[in-house]
């Protein structure tokens, strides 16, 4: 059976070729280690903001694989570098001889498809973010006001935090928290006469106002945060409700989550993409040295031209080779006569 992509590598190619994988090894393990770097800011961020996120969202799972693959990558090239640099010491390389092809089985079954797994995931999970987002932050101002209920005591701490940090207002616009009744109950007074019409005025009885919570207000604008009675033009004389720039942040927590979160998937995709293209070319440069090393017993500074290759023969041979020596292990024995009966003899009959 001939090889699959045989290459004829004499001592000087072989040289060049461990020197290369070396070099090549050294970058995966670079870019293994910047995957975990990568994924771990991802599941740190991820952390803090899992709050605005929709319980079904399956992003998370984007940095967990990442981490798994950027791992095995790490230990590819590790392997990689030692394998490369084995190889042109003829004493350090006999350990290794029995223990890469099972390496680089593994490197390529495992690393590879974790690796394929997260650029996947890298490529899909990013557009469910969106639904996500507004879903998880439509939950989160409506739990604003419950600073006393169990569960969701944390829920303003969290939202005015995320609006200081993110430099936003509400879902898409400070408007959104018109909406929703962001002030607690228990700082309502029932016998105030506006607060009771307010109530009464809404078909759920929330107390609805058109002002915002103090973490909406950009600390560097040179006025007076205008908090309250925003839609109403007589309550601030010199404000305008038609111009953007209010003292408010301008953006939605979710388009700035969204292009956050998009980013990072994005540049963790890239690294995967790189990753996988460098785990690649090691993973096929150190087949052919092995496979060239091999075909001169194990004697790397042997002057003879050695032949490498993928696979020692066509793939269609070696299906073939594997189903007969299937049938021939599968087909039932001969039955053998028991010791000391002889066979039945025919009857002649004379002649």
């Amino acid at each position: 059976m001939a090889p699959v992509l045989p290459l004829v590598l004499p001592l000087q190619p072989r040289i060049r070729l461990a020197q290369g994988l070396w070099l090549l090894s050294w970058l995966l393990t670079l870019a293994g280690g910047v995957i975990l770097l990568c994924s771990g800011h991802l599941l740190v961020q991820l952390r803090h903001l899992g709050t605005f996120l929709a319980p079904s969202c399956q992003f998370p799972v984007l940095p967990q694989a990442a981490l798994a693959a950027g791992t095995v990558a790490l230990g590819t090239g590790l392997v990689g570098v030692g394998a490369s640099r084995a190889s042109l010491n003829a004493a350090l390389y006999p350990p290794w001889r029995g223990v890469l092809g099972p390496l680089l089985v593994a490197g390529t079954a495992g690393g590879g498809g974790l690796l394929v797994v997260a650029l996947g995931l890298a490529l899909a999970l990013p557009g469910s973010l969106d639904e996500a987002l507004e879903e998880g932050l439509v939950t989160a101002l409506a739990h604003y006001k419950d600073t006393e209920v169990p569960g969701n005591c944390q829920a303003k701490r969290l939202v005015d935090e995320l609006q200081l940090r993110y430099h936003c207002c509400g879902r898409h616009g400070y408007k959104d928290w018109f909406g929703v009744q962001w002030v607690s109950s228990r700082y309502l007074d029932p016998g105030d006469q506006d607060v009771a019409d307010r109530i009464q005025s809404n078909v759920e009885g929330l107390y609805l106002t058109d002002g915002v919570p103090f973490s909406c207000c950009n600390p560097h604008s040179p006025r007076p945060c205008l908090q309250n009675r925003l839609s109403d033009s007589y309550a601030h004389p010199l404000f305008d409700p038609r111009q953007p720039n209010q003292n408010l942040w301008a953006q939605g927590c979710h388009e700035v989550l969204l292009e956050h979160l998009q980013d990072l998937a994005g540049t963790l995709g890239s690294m995967l993409a790189v990753t996988f293209l460098l785990q690649a070319l090691v993973l096929l440069g150190l087949r052919y040295l092995q496979t060239a090393l091999e075909g001169l017993g194990g004697v790397i500074d042997a002057e003879g031209e050695t032949q490498g290759y993928l696979f020692p023969g066509g793939l269609k041979d070696m299906l073939k080779t594997a189903w007969l020596q299937g049938g021939v292990a599968c087909r039932p024995a001969p039955e053998e006569a028991p010791p000391g009966e002889a066979p039945p003899k025919e009857d002649l009959s004379e002649a």
